[in-house]
């Protein structure tokens, strides 16, 4: 296993939402992609999709798996996902419906 990916995997899973302008994010492994209305981001506790307004990437922390993102928040969601096979093409596809 990656020494970068297990420490990952040991920190806890946070969000934090201030004002629906600031949103800190903890325990976040990868971001799979982002524009300035959605960021899709792989998480210790599965994948998360933030959609909202003017969003910017502010803070990236790799190490410790902290994100920041500032812009108008309108919605935070976790992809859940019961099939084993797939998981990829369907979280993609499930994201650009």
């Amino acid at each position: 296993m990656d020494k970068d990916n297990s420490s990952i995997n040991n920190y806890n899973h946070s969000v934090s939402l201030l004002e629906r302008k600031t949103l800190v994010i903890t325990g976040v492994k990868k971001i799979e992609n982002f524009d300035t209305n959605h960021f899709l981001l792989e998480t210790t506790m599965g994948f998360m999709i933030i959609k909202g307004e003017d969003l910017e990437l502010i803070k990236l922390d790799t190490l410790a798996g902290h994100v920041t993102i500032k812009g108008s928040i309108n919605s935070i969601d976790y992809i859940v996902d019961n099939s084993k096979k797939g998981k990829e093409e369907s979280v993609f596809s499930r994201l650009f419906r």
